[in-house]
């Protein structure tokens, strides 16, 4: 393996440092003793380095590194503390501030805690969580509820609508009197009538019950029933 003047300069610092491979090492020191060149110049790094580890080590002064920041960046002043004050009254950190508050307010409302009677108790992180579960829980099985009312609702407009748009459904769901019956009776001869009646006041039974549990709905089904 051939050593060259210039390896020596370029990894002259590995070589102080030992991370030579054996056969880089081997090839350095046969080059370093055969050049004139390259001899004194290892010879002289190595004194040198070899003084720096034969020195004593020296404390630093405690005010080192004030003294540093005193010169670089000059002395503390007043005009730094307003200079950050006047930062917080920047539009980012007070939107920050109120988006922070406001989270902080919705999870105590939701929690239950009392603002007129606070309790200490009830700032518990635990506390906190489960009455706030408990809350989110209730409101998920409104929101269900109501829901199922509407596709309940719903359904039965659309079926009130099919019947209303559709004449022949009408007449055929329509009871018919005999003339051997007495008025106000049905026809023997027509036996899904009852079921039909039976159908409708069972829907209109369900729209008054849906109708007490969700008021704005109750406009709607008295449109109906003037039609």
């Amino acid at each position: 393996m051939n050593w060259t003047c210039e390896q020596t300069e370029a990894r002259l610092s590995d070589y102080l440092d030992g991370l030579f491979q054996p056969a880089e090492q081997t090839a350095f020191n046969h080059h370093v003793n055969t050049c004139e060149r390259c001899a004194p110049l290892v010879a002289a790094v190595a004194r040198t380095l070899g003084s720096l580890y034969a020195l004593e080590p020296v404390e630093a002064p405690p005010d080192l590194e004030s003294a540093i920041l005193t010169a670089t960046l000059g002395a503390p002043n007043w005009r730094n503390l307003r200079r950050w004050l006047k930062s917080l009254q920047s539009p980012r950190f007070v939107y920050s501030l109120a988006s922070v508050a406001a989270t902080i307010v919705v999870i105590l409302a939701a929690s239950g805690f009392s603002f007129r009677k606070p309790k200490l108790a009830d700032l518990a992180p635990a506390t906190i969580y489960r009455k706030t579960n408990s809350a989110a829980h209730l409101a998920y099985g409104h929101a269900v509820k109501v829901v199922s009312d509407l596709r309940v609702v719903y359904e039965i407009q659309t079926r009130l609508n099919e019947n209303d748009q559709n004449p022949a459904t009408r007449e055929q769901s329509a009871p018919k009197n005999s003339p051997d019956k007495q008025p106000g009776r049905t026809d023997n001869t027509n036996p899904s009538a009852p079921k039909q009646q039976n159908r409708a006041d069972e829907l209109g039974r369900n729209l008054r019950v849906l109708a007490l549990e969700c008021p704005f709905l109750s406009g709607s089904i008295g449109e109906r029933r003037t039609q």
